[in-house]
């Protein structure tokens, strides 16, 4: 496949990146917001386009064109205020799907946030961090796409151990940035991912292992 990859300048983006770059199976196109930052991707010699998701369903559709699939890893940051978590984790997310089914590329995978289906278990410090990407999977859910939605814990940047817990719900916990590029990764073609949603944290069971038995 070849994957396009909504923030791909972000922690989790820039992990998954450089696994698609070093696959055997997979290309990658990455999509970042500023200019200045493609200079970095093309020096490792990864396909970039600028593209802002606060622009228009065009401009994604036509930086997507020859993917065959969609990950969705942006976000607008824990400081940015309510406003841009709307514009870029909701509206931005939303666009990102209207314009892979305008392009009939069906599978999609979506980054979210631990528990965001559950309204009881929100953070109240980020509530609308939690509305948006409660909404977005939510538009997910009702496409017709080949969608996965993985809801990591709390991210931290220390190595990835190749192990996670994933299921459907999940007690809280910690997982490193680069096992979940992992899991986004075994993914792709894990059809038992297919139209489903869970959680994901750090545990001792093997990422593929794990993704079959969910």
């Amino acid at each position: 496949m070849k994957v396009f990859v909504v923030g791909a300048n972000g922690k989790i983006g820039k992990h998954l990146v450089d696994l698609l770059k070093d696959s055997q199976e997979h290309s990658v196109r990455a999509m970042i917001r500023k200019e200045e930052q493609r200079k970095q991707f093309e020096k490792n010699g990864i396909e970039s386009t600028v593209v802002s998701l606060t622009g228009t369903v065009e401009e994604i559709v036509n930086a997507a064109k020859g993917c065959d699939a969609i990950v969705f890893t942006a976000g607008s940051g824990g400081s940015t205020g309510a406003e841009q978590t709307l514009l870029i984790d909701l509206d931005g997310a939303v666009k990102t799907i209207e314009a892979a089914e305008n392009l009939g590329i069906n599978r999609f995978i979506m980054v979210s946030a631990f528990q965001a289906n559950n309204r009881e278990n929100w953070n109240e410090a980020i509530k609308p961090y939690y509305v948006a990407k409660h909404y977005a999977d939510r538009a997910l859910l009702q496409s017709d796409l080949i969608y996965t939605i993985i809801r990591p814990g709390g991210l931290v940047n220390e190595p990835g151990t190749g192990k996670v817990t994933a299921a459907e719900a999940l007690e809280r916990g910690p997982i490193s940035r680069e096992d979940v590029a992992q899991t986004i990764l075994a993914s792709l073609t894990e059809e038992n991912t297919y139209k489903r949603s869970f959680d994901l944290i750090s545990g001792e069971t093997a990422i593929p292992e794990a993704l079959r038995e969910i």
